[in-house]
């Protein structure tokens, strides 16, 4: 009995399903019955519908255009009864002349336009032709940077080689310079040697003569009768006997000739000159033939002053140069006297009786001189000139012997090395270069990250001052900065002591400084009430003795310091009338000279 209740409610649910899916079906049925309809009929009505909306379009713009119409003809329709036909005349009349000239727009509008449409065709093939020659450029383009790309990995590869090679040059100098010390070292180990042999033999001889005293008086007593004997024609048959008295004079008299000429060979060979040839002979088997001659590298014996004088007044006023100048110098000897400007020429000048008088002009400078040096003899000058090169001269040519070229900037800095053949500059494209004068090329550069202003040297180092408020100290054989100073203010000048043990500098920050070289750390600063660095190429030099220190200054005065006391010694009058942008004093100790930038050179003395 539950069975049969529990299953007759399913069926009847089971019926109410099938039921409302029956009538979901038949629904769908119909819809579909009706879209199909409305489909079949509307298409029947479809072109009727469009034609239609067509008509109803264009009565609408009748319409309008009636209106438009009746408005301007509205007056003419109702005139009054004396000129209506007239007016109706006029009305038509107008309106047939605006038809007209509406038409003779529409005409110049379609010129306009087809005018148009030509440039724009021809814009189009102007666009064409460009995009085709851009296309093209953009194929060069990709070309270029192809060898571009191609150059600079050549570039890359020849860089490497070249550093490569710069590398092996630098082991085989070093290795030829420490063959060259070598030898030099043997050498003096030889004349050592020889010395002490020589010596030896001497005391021996020495000794033998003592065991034997009146023998050697006798001999002695019997040599100057022998000179007495020989003045008479007599004596002239028993001189020449080997057991003759003055045969026996003559013998000795050669022993001991031999003797002191081996002495003298064997100091000889121990001397400064005796190692300089053999240096210079390993050099010229090395670097090949020389443009100088052996006369160049001797120096003449120099004068040494002991005690410089300080200048008190002018005694000579000029118009050095037709410029501005800018560098000056005195020879070792203190007798001539070298002026550099800015008009291109270098000016010698004679110096007698407290006067200078003009000796000749050096050209061949194509920009203005910023340096001037001499060699140790006086008889060569080396220039540093705004147009990126250095010149050498001789005295007795006027025109330089050779240029020095190689800097991309102009060249502020030119000295000689101590032993003459070699020469260092400085510039302003922030290198320093080393030159070989034998063969009148650059034989090492030394690349500085700032502008090289001045720059001094001794045999192996360079000490090179920088607007970067550096000094530097450089080894010259290895091209490697071993030291850096720094100062306050930009660099302007260097110089060494005479003694070599100290450095000046003077700088934009309106002092002095000295630098012991001995003990970089140990400094002293030299400044003055009214002393101003004038330009960025100013020069401070010692004195000859290097006892004071002397500068020129913004205000045309020269300042010159005592080194003992560090104050200032003395204040020469404001003569110049521009700043003044160097100075030198003489070896003798007796000249100052100063130089300006208003081409004014004055000499100055205590007398």
């Amino acid at each position: 009995m539950a069975t049969s209740e529990c299953g007759e409610p399913e069926r009847r649910f089971g019926r109410t399903r099938s039921d409302s899916q029956h009538t979901e079906a038949w629904k769908r049925h119909i819809i579909r019955q009706l879209k199909y309809r409305d489909k079949a009929q509307k298409t029947l009505f479809q072109d009727l519908i469009r034609s239609y909306l067509s008509l109803l379009e264009r009565c609408t713009q009748k319409a309008f255009i009636t209106k438009g119409l009746l408005s301007v003809t509205r007056p003419l329709l109702h005139p009054s009864s004396e000129d209506s036909p007239s007016s109706l005349k006029r009305a038509t009349g107008e309106l047939a002349y605006q038809v007209v000239e509406l038409q003779h727009e529409i005409k110049i509008k379609e010129t306009c336009l087809e005018k148009q449409h030509a440039r724009l065709r021809e814009c189009q093939n102007d666009l064409g032709a460009v995009q085709l020659e851009h296309g093209r450029l953009q194929a060069s383009v990709a070309d270029v940077e192809e060898g571009n790309r191609l150059l600079k990995s050549k570039y890359d590869l020849l860089l490497e080689r070249h550093q490569h090679t710069e590398q092996a040059y630098r082991k085989e100098e070093l290795s030829g310079s420490e063959l060259l010390e070598d030898m030099i070292r043997w050498k003096q180990q030889a004349a050592e040697r020889m010395n002490s042999r020589n010596e030896r033999r001497v005391r021996a001889r020495e000794a033998g003569r003592n065991k034997h005293p009146e023998a050697a008086s006798s001999k002695t007593f019997n040599f100057d009768e022998e000179l007495q004997s020989a003045s008479s024609p007599s004596s002239s048959s028993t001189s020449s006997s080997p057991s003759s008295p003055s045969f026996l004079r003559s013998e000795s008299n050669e022993r001991v000739e031999r003797v002191q000429g081996r002495l003298f060979r064997s100091a000889s060979a121990t001397s400064p000159r005796f190692l300089g040839s053999i240096k210079g002979l390993f050099e010229r088997k090395r670097r090949g033939s020389s443009i100088c001659n052996l006369e160049e590298h001797i120096s003449s014996p120099l004068g040494i002053c002991l005690a410089a004088r300080v200048p008190t007044k002018a005694v000579h006023l000029l118009d050095a140069h037709e410029l501005g100048i800018n560098a000056v110098r005195f020879s070792p000897r203190s007798n001539l006297l070298a002026t550099g400007g800015t008009d291109r020429v270098i000016k010698l000048w004679d110096i007698a009786a407290g006067m200078l008088h003009y000796r000749g002009t050096l050209d061949g400078s194509n920009e203005g001189i910023t340096s001037i040096e001499f060699d140790s003899t006086g008889t060569r000058i080396l220039a540093a000139s705004y147009d990126n090169s250095a010149l050498f001269w001789r005295l007795d040519d006027f025109v330089p012997k050779f240029t020095l070229t190689g800097h991309s900037r102009k060249v502020t800095a030119a000295r000689f090395k101590s032993h003459l053949k070699q020469v260092v500059t400085g510039s302003a494209d922030r290198t320093v270069k080393i030159w070989d004068l034998q063969r009148a090329a650059c034989i090492r550069t030394i690349e500085v990250l700032s502008y090289c202003s001045d720059a001094v040297c001794s045999e192996y180092y360079i000490i090179s001052g920088h607007y970067d408020r550096k000094i530097r100290f450089w080894d010259s054989r290895a091209a490697s900065c071993t030291q850096e100073v720094p100062l306050q203010g930009r660099v302007t000048s260097l110089d060494i002591s005479p003694n070599h043990r100290e450095l000046l500098s003077c700088s934009r920050d309106e002092s002095l400084q000295l630098v012991d070289l001995r003990m970089s750390n140990a400094r002293m600063a030299f400044r003055a009430d009214g002393f101003k660095c004038g330009s960025d190429s100013t020069k401070a030099i010692f004195s000859p003795d290097g006892s004071y220190l002397v500068a020129g200054s913004a205000d045309g005065a020269v300042y010159i310091w005592n080194v003992g006391t560090g104050k200032l010694e003395t204040q020469l009058p404001d003569l110049h009338r521009s700043s003044v942008n160097a100075v030198a004093w003489s070896m003798s100790g007796e000249y100052v000279v100063s130089v300006d930038k208003s081409r004014k050179a004055i000499l100055w003395s205590d007398i």
